[in-house]
């Protein structure tokens, strides 16, 4: 559980996850060869929380295993650097 979650979710969060659920069919919108059930139970933010709050413009369905493959958009990181030598 994230150190967010550590008190709980709010009604205002289960009130704006009910409706991207719904507006989204409780389908995975993710979609991740081998690990996506199909069946959304999560609400994904496509940009992190802390760049855009819960905005529902932001939110995806997603099933868990798709959402705990993605984690937190905001903290990717891209691959190390490899020297290309072309003489």
């Amino acid at each position: 559980m994230s150190k967010s979650w550590s008190k709980g979710s709010t009604r205002g969060w289960r009130r704006v996850r009910a409706q991207v659920l719904a507006r989204d069919g409780y389908r995975c919108q993710l979609r991740l060869p081998g690990k996506c059930t199909s069946v959304a139970t999560c609400a994904h933010h496509t940009k992190g929380k802390g760049v855009t709050g819960d905005d529902p413009r932001y939110l995806v369905a997603a099933c868990d295993p798709c959402n705990l493959a993605v984690g937190d958009p905001t903290r990717r990181t891209d691959p190390p650097a490899q020297p290309v030598t072309r003489w």
